[in-house]
């Protein structure tokens, strides 16, 4: 008497493949890893003080307690995950006080990009607050398309989306609410 197993080649079969692919599954997972670009620092420093000078002038002073460099990767940056404390100076001296609880520095286009709680102030008393703000560090110039509050001397408005000299004296902004007095 033959034995005839054509009868047990569909058991056989589904088998087969549950194994092939049971056993490809840990390759595509390790296939998936590798495809995975991890972003290393290639530079890391702690409790921060910079000066950027220009001409034996100190043009700004940056503090933050963690700087991450990305200077090898194709667009290079640099992170600062716990925040900044900024002081600039104008040429006659007056300061500019920024303070954010996050920003990036993006090395190929000058912009700075400033998250989390962002205050300016000067040392006349005003005040600009946004939870983002852009700095384009080649014109000087901050901008934002978020909500914001700004205080003076002369009142407090809200708006969306503005741009403003890094010394607040020229303001452009989009949509504006509030009092502010008029000195006419």
């Amino acid at each position: 008497m033959k034995f005839k197993s054509y009868k047990y080649l569909p058991l056989q079969l589904s088998l087969l493949i549950i194994l092939c692919l049971s056993s490809c599954e840990s390759n595509f997972k390790e296939v998936q890893k590798s495809n995975f670009a991890e972003f290393t620092p290639s530079g890391e420093a702690d409790s921060i003080n910079m000066r950027y000078t220009d001409s034996g002038r100190i043009k700004s002073i940056l503090i933050s307690p963690k700087m991450l460099d990305y200077a090898t990767v194709e667009f290079p940056f640099t992170e600062f995950p716990k925040g900044v404390k900024v002081t600039m100076f104008d040429t006659n001296g007056k300061k500019t006080f920024i303070t954010s609880k996050y920003a990036v520095t993006f090395k190929n286009t000058d912009l700075i990009d400033l998250q989390g709680n962002v205050k300016i102030s000067n040392e006349t008393g005003q005040l600009f607050e946004t939870e983002q703000l852009y700095f384009d560090q080649k014109n000087e110039w901050f901008f934002t398309e978020k909500r914001y509050k700004f205080t003076d001397a002369k009142g407090v408005s809200y708006g969306e989306g503005v741009d403003f000299s890094k010394d607040l004296k020229i303001i452009n902004s989009q949509k504006i609410s509030g009092e502010i007095q008029n000195n006419n």
